[in-house]
């Protein structure tokens, strides 16, 4: 049994203890599905998979989203959770176990609301895109995604993190011609012919931009070299993957047209291998708007990419706000600090409440 009316942190405990790696997610989402049908008012509740949904129709002038997903990755040796001083710690404590204890909680909770809710549980975030419930339930029930604000319950520390920057790799690459080194005129390196790549990306200067007072710092990075065939002979292929975090003021598009300027003119080519839209903010619109003001203006921009860009896809303003510290998602030793929990439950429930 999970105790939605009980403390959030104990819920988090009980959510951490049982185990959720991607596509094993079924007996969390049984025991999510059982409480909210059992321990809330108000609530049409269905199934979808192993994602869970529950929302209310009580007809109320805006619609919140609260979304977050049951999966982790595979366990390291930390779980059960267990509590040392201040902290939490166990697999999924800080990613996300703990922001969707919050949502759980609130569900229950809250007894005069000032939105109607909409709560999305979700399964297989942590793996392929192409896996992710969220996908599955845009395809298949995208009514349930409607809403003017969507509140991702990710590890921010506390803060609102608006939007999300985007993401794209470039494989560039390089030909040359094969030699024995010990005769390397014969040949044409093309390794060396990768530095005038490596001598841009030394020498870029990152935009910033600010939008509704969110500054994102672009970054335009290589993330892997590859190139050589053994120590006696001049490579004939080399290739620098270059990965570009890009505000969401670009599309993904005008992204990839950037980073062509950026290398124009070098004897190479570029293979363009992934990309992902950025999600902008959208803190002027009014429920936005309440949210930030419920949080005191603590605002900042996501760097990373998270699914808020699929709600932004869909006309949704989303933010990321959750208990936990992204740096220690994923980790061995990932925790959660105690009272990060409180304090999101309590400005969740100020913002969501008449």
């Amino acid at each position: 049994m999970l105790d939605l009316h009980g403390d959030p942190v104990a819920l988090t405990a009980a959510l951490v203890d049982v185990p959720s790696e991607s596509r094993d997610e079924a007996r969390l989402a049984d025991l999510v599905q059982e409480a909210l049908r059992t321990q809330t008012a108000g609530f049409e509740v269905i199934r979808s998979g192993n994602a869970v949904l529950a929302r209310t129709h009580r007809g109320l002038p805006s619609r919140v989203m609260l979304a977050g997903h049951l999966d982790t990755v595979p366990v390291a040796d930390n779980l059960p959770s267990c509590v040392e001083g201040e902290r939490m710690f166990g697999c999924g404590t800080s990613d996300m176990k703990s922001g969707d204890a919050v949502f759980l909680h609130l569900a229950a909770t809250v007894t005069e609301p000032a939105h109607d809710l909409t709560l999305v549980f979700y399964d297989c975030e942590e793996i392929e895109a192409s896996a992710n419930g969220l996908g599955r339930i845009e395809r298949e029930l995208p009514d349930w995604l409607l809403a003017d604000l969507a509140v991702l319950g990710e590890p921010t520390g506390g803060f609102i993190e608006a939007g999300c920057q985007g993401t794209l790799r470039v494989v560039i690459g390089a030909a040359g011609t094969r030699a024995h080194s010990a005769r390397s005129w014969m040949g044409d390196n093309a390794v060396h012919k990768l530095s005038g790549v490596l001598a841009r990306l030394a020498d870029y200067r990152p935009r910033s931009v600010d939008i509704d007072g969110c500054v994102y710092r672009e970054g335009l990075s290589a993330v892997r070299i590859d190139g050589g065939v053994a120590g006696n002979v001049i490579p004939d292929a080399a290739s620098v993957t270059v990965n570009f975090r890009f505000a969401p003021d670009r599309t993904p598009e005008q992204a990839f047209e950037h980073v062509a300027e950026v290398f124009d003119g070098l004897p190479v080519t570029m293979d363009l291998t992934d990309s992902a839209a950025g999600a902008l903010p959208g803190l002027g619109q009014p429920a936005a708007a309440q949210l930030v003001a419920a949080a005191g203006g603590q605002v900042r921009a996501k760097y990373g990419w998270t699914d808020v860009s699929r709600f932004a896809a869909l006309g949704i303003p989303a933010v990321n706000y959750g208990p936990g510290d992204p740096n220690l998602a994923h980790r061995r030793d990932e925790s959660v600090e105690i009272a990060q929990i409180t304090t999101v439950t309590e400005m969740l429930r100020a913002y969501l409440s008449a």
